[in-house]
């Protein structure tokens, strides 16, 4: 059994990155955490045959987009296609926002999203950990259900938010 299906739920984000020539690419990803509060850091692990992979090794930056309940089809055509042959944000329909200090949009609809550079990226088995310091936070809605991944194609959601 692959750990994904027996350390679930996790929570649904995507993370958008650009290449050297400034080219956007987003992915989903689950395999995700908070590592600091001040500063804040997160991070996220990702194989490297993934074509966001090269472009967080060229650029050092990302952004990291909290998915909602509501994006769950965005979500799934990110998570099914290589960037590579496709525009996923045009596929997703995608609203990029321009960030502040990163050259990966930010994604419009996502609740939060946190701009990112790149503090290390590691091998660890058959994917890498990388983490990034928060340079900033956009915090669109505050109260919104999260979309929660157990694996492959399976999607949760949360029932209830205690405050």
């Amino acid at each position: 059994m692959r750990i994904s299906q027996q350390i679930f739920p996790r929570c649904v984000v995507l993370i958008a990155s650009v290449d050297k020539e400034g080219r956007a690419n987003v992915m989903t990803a689950s395999f995700v955490m908070p590592v600091s509060f001040e500063p804040k850091y997160v991070a996220f692990s990702i194989s490297p045959y993934r074509h966001t992979f090269k472009n967080l090794r060229e650029t050092k930056e990302f952004t990291l987009n909290l998915v909602s309940k509501e994006m769950k089809e965005m979500a799934e055509i990110c998570g099914s296609y290589s960037g590579k042959e496709k525009d996923k944000f045009e596929l997703a329909k995608l609203t990029k926002a321009k960030a502040e200090f990163v050259k990966a949009p930010l994604i419009e609809k996502s609740p939060i999203s946190f701009e990112c550079r790149v503090e290390d990226m590691r091998e660890f088995g058959d994917h890498w950990i990388v983490v990034g310091k928060v340079l900033k936070e956009h915090v669109r809605r505050e109260n919104f259900i999260p979309l929660l991944h157990k694996s492959g194609e399976v999607y949760m959601e949360a029932r209830e938010l205690s405050e």
